[in-house]
């Protein structure tokens, strides 16, 4: 048996026609203003016409609110419908000339009873057509240039708004490749270092080199998945921080120690991935290594009074002279910062002492 056909689609709404987008239009606004004319008007011209200011009222609000039509149905009309060789402000200023002396026409046949004779006939009648179908046309146009006028005003604005969001949307995508590229310099960095430590102590037959790289491949089996993250925490650098003392300790038993102060309520501040590792590898090789005696590794974090927060790594190696030249690491940190903080975020690097470095980054309240 052959299954029966699916039920037919419902057909898509229609596109609301020009009469729903012309009542859509007709705000508070628009007719408060429409009307404010229709009355000024009248009070303006009572004492020329010997019609009731009832009447006259009428005539002048039928003919502010007929304008107005015009004006919104010209303005919503498709473009379709549009001849191609006039622009929609052209020819919104046509149809609201061409409407005001056909609507005073019409609001005099209206009066007369449709009887053209006696319109004619009437020297008073045409010279109060003529006042008051040439006042609504200087007044309509008069306004339908200064809403146009606005009109294009707030279409710059638009675009101009449009343009500027386009041009922030690119600066982070360009913002973010960059900080990528930094990371993908720091990666090779430091595995290649880590590597080497592990080398050192093979090749010198060393009984610690098994349990070492042991815990080398734990660490990177936490650590690479978190090379390239976008959201990282200071809790998780900090974490992969103790783990890379750790290692390095084992290698260096009896000249690196190492402690951890650190504040749990910033854990969960963000952080640039693998940025706190830099400095804790430039602690180790210039701080550590190079002194016969070793030295001591400091990592801690803590909030100022004023919100600013501040991680440091110090350490009591040969000092400031050692890390004169700074490398690609912190030099690419330091650009991280900037694209994670912007200018809130700087590198410190001062003497520790007696003897040392302290590295610091401080992140000022936002």
């Amino acid at each position: 048996m052959s299954p029966s056909p699916p039920p037919p689609a419902a057909p898509a709404p229609a596109p609301p026609g020009l009469a729903r987008k012309v009542l859509a239009s007709l705000n508070a606004g628009s007719l408060g203003l429409a009307i404010g004319f229709g009355v000024t008007a009248a009070i303006l011209f009572a004492p020329m016409f010997k019609t009731s200011f009832p009447e006259l009222l009428g005539r002048t609000l039928f003919l502010a609110m007929w304008l107005l039509l015009v004006f919104v149905a010209t303005q919503h009309m498709p473009e379709r419908w549009l001849p191609r060789w006039w622009p929609r402000w052209l020819f919104t200023l046509i149809a609201v000339a061409l409407a005001a002396p056909l609507g005073t026409f019409g609001v005099y046949m209206a009066s007369v009873g449709g009887n053209l004779e006696l319109f004619l006939e009437s020297e008073p009648r045409i010279r109060g057509f003529v006042i008051i179908a040439s006042t609504a046309l200087g007044l309509g146009l008069f306004i339908t240039l200064m809403a146009q006028v606005r009109e294009r005003e707030a279409r710059s604005r638009s675009l101009a708004l449009q343009l500027e969001l386009e041009r922030s949307r690119l600066e982070r995508q360009s913002l973010d490749a960059r900080l990528a590229l930094l990371t993908a310099q720091i990666e090779p960095h430091f595995l290649f270092n880590t590597l080497a430590n592990v080398q050192a102590l093979v090749e010198s037959g060393s009984p610690r080199a098994a349990p070492v790289l042991q815990h080398l491949m734990a660490y990177l089996r936490a650590a690479m998945p978190r090379l390239r993250e976008h959201e990282a925490t200071l809790g998780r650098e900090l974490a992969l921080v103790r783990a890379y003392l750790e290692l390095m300790a084992m290698r260096m038993p009896d000249r690196l120690r190492h402690e951890t102060r650190t504040d749990p309520a910033l854990d969960a501040e963000p952080f640039p991935s693998m940025a706190l590792l830099t400095l804790v590898e430039n602690a180790v090789r210039h701080g550590a290594d190079p002194s016969e005696e070793g030295a001591a590794i400091e990592v801690g974090s803590r909030r100022d009074a004023d919100g600013s927060w501040r991680v440091w790594v110090a350490d009591t190696g040969p000092g400031l002279a050692e890390h004169s030249a700074p490398g690609t690491g912190l030099a690419n940190l330091r650009e991280r910062l900037a694209g994670q903080f912007g200018a809130r975020a700087r590198l410190e690097l001062t003497e520790n002492r007696p003897h040392g470095l302290r590295a610091e980054i401080v992140v000022d309240a936002a």
